[in-house]
């Protein structure tokens, strides 16, 4: 066979070039022989219309230009449980579910109860035309205006006698999980510059409440960035802050 496996999780620069899918597929399937193509991520959506980031492979989209089977996880951008899915032609399939070893790595039926609920909300997704319900799609798409409404709000509800410790920040977020190694989306965070504790302590202080904050420390300052916070949590995470500046 044939093998060609995207990478994922880290980028080489300089003078490279690749082959096309459309070329591998013509080079394999003249010499016979089956083309795979492991595209890790797991995409299901052009990830370049979800933000200003490069384009992730999509397996309809190998399989589209002649990939026999396409390797994908089913976490990561598809944002199921932890897992690798197989497509392609049946007549393959059916040899690798034939397989011996193929029991001892298939998925148990709660990893396959959870990838199934991932599946019909993207399905109802696509139906209803409406923002990504999957929660890492949700993330990444999300717009800097709303962010910045979410941080005013937030910041609104502090204390005035303390505000002055709090700015709106730009910010750069990234997908992480071993995908898109080179992407950098724009964000904002609600940053604090603390002034009777030290920022150290104030990021302890966040990690230890309930619930539990995880920000990031620069220069001093202790960045809560919103783009992973769900809007719903929005009330929580200003109880928090002001639980974390109490004392």
């Amino acid at each position: 066979m044939i093998l060609k496996v995207h990478r994922s999780n880290f980028y080489i620069g300089g003078f490279t070039d690749d082959p096309s899918i459309l070329e591998l597929a013509e080079l394999a399937h003249s010499h016979g022989l089956p083309l795979i193509e492991d595209i890790g991520s797991g995409a299901l959506m052009n990830t370049d219309e979800l933000a200003p980031i490069d384009h992730e492979p999509k397996p309809q989209d190998s399989l589209k230009n002649g990939v026999d089977l396409v390797c994908f996880s089913g976490d990561k951008l598809l944002g199921g449980p932890q897992s690798g899915i197989i497509a392609g032609k049946a007549a393959l399939i059916e040899g690798i579910k034939k397989e011996p070893f193929f029991r001892a790595v298939r998925c148990d039926k709660l990893i396959l109860t959870v990838l199934q609920e991932c599946i019909d909300t993207y399905l109802d997704t696509k139906s209803s035309n409406t923002t990504s319900k999957v929660p890492a799609l949700d993330f990444i798409g999300k717009d800097i205006s709303s962010l910045q409404q979410r941080a005013e709000a937030i910041i609104e509800r502090i204390p005035s006698d303390i505000r002055d410790q709090f700015t709106v920040s730009e910010t750069t977020a990234r997908t992480g999980g071993g995908t898109m190694p080179k992407s950098e989306i724009p964000s904002l965070a609600i940053s604090i510059a603390p002034k009777h504790v030290s920022v150290n302590q104030l990021a302890y202080r966040f990690r230890t409440g309930s619930p539990a904050v995880v920000g990031t420390v620069v220069d001093n300052t202790l960045h809560l960035d919103l783009r992973t916070v769900f809007q719903h949590q929005d009330h929580a995470l200003g109880d928090a802050i002001m639980q974390a500046l109490a004392n």
